[in-house]
């Protein structure tokens, strides 16, 4: 089962992602460690949910190697000590995504999947160029490359393409009103990820 449709972020005529809109912007370094903040709210409440939630389909989810929120505290760790920034506490972007993700995960649990699939594929791909686009932009992180981009326990196509089979193996059985409604919450994945990364040029 395919867990995502055409980006809906996309945006104008030129039919861009956010993610390639940014690229063109210039990011500032205050604004990027308040997304990297929230993207860790946002990870943490996900990897808890499925390492603590009963419903047992989430198992496929679990140490994918696709975890993030390990990655994310060493790297703001770093930004505190190294290049000492004050690490801001979290306002309603992030806590707004993780609530709705721990509300859907006792509603409907399968909705999860969706939101899994976009956050971490989405990462692999736009989120990784974002990145880059970041460390480019004035030496702001000072050739620092940050552990929420680098993936330690294989190559990154190979865990993707592991989380893409267990993702299959679960939803196979799923009918296809099932399948429909897992769908629907890929427009409200990608708003909430939008409104986080825009934090980047805040």
């Amino acid at each position: 089962m395919k867990l995502h449709v055409k980006d809906p972020s996309r945006k104008g005529d030129n039919n861009d992602t956010m993610a390639q809109i940014l690229m063109k912007m210039k990011p500032s370094l205050s604004g990027y460690v308040k997304f990297l903040v929230y993207s860790k709210v946002v990870y943490d409440a996900l990897e808890k949910i499925v390492m603590n939630a009963d419903y047992s389909s989430y198992a496929e989810l679990r140490n994918t190697g696709l975890e993030r929120s390990g990655a994310l505290a060493n790297d703001l760790e770093w930004f505190k000590e190294v290049m000492g920034i004050q690490i801001p506490s979290p306002t309603t972007s992030g806590i707004s995504y993780a609530s709705y993700l721990e509300e859907i995960a006792v509603k409907n649990p399968k909705a999860i999947f969706c939101h899994f699939y976009n956050i971490y594929f989405g990462l692999a791909t736009g989120g990784r160029m974002v990145g880059k686009r970041v460390q480019a932009s004035e030496k702001i992180l000072e050739n620092k490359e940050l552990e929420f981009y680098k993936w330690n326990n294989g190559e990154i196509s190979e865990l993707l393409q592991n989380a893409r089979e267990k993702l299959n193996k679960v939803t196979e059985s799923w009918t296809r009103e099932e399948k429909d409604q897992c769908l629907e919450e890929t427009e409200i994945s990608f708003k909430y990820s939008e409104d986080i990364m825009k934090l980047i040029i805040s």
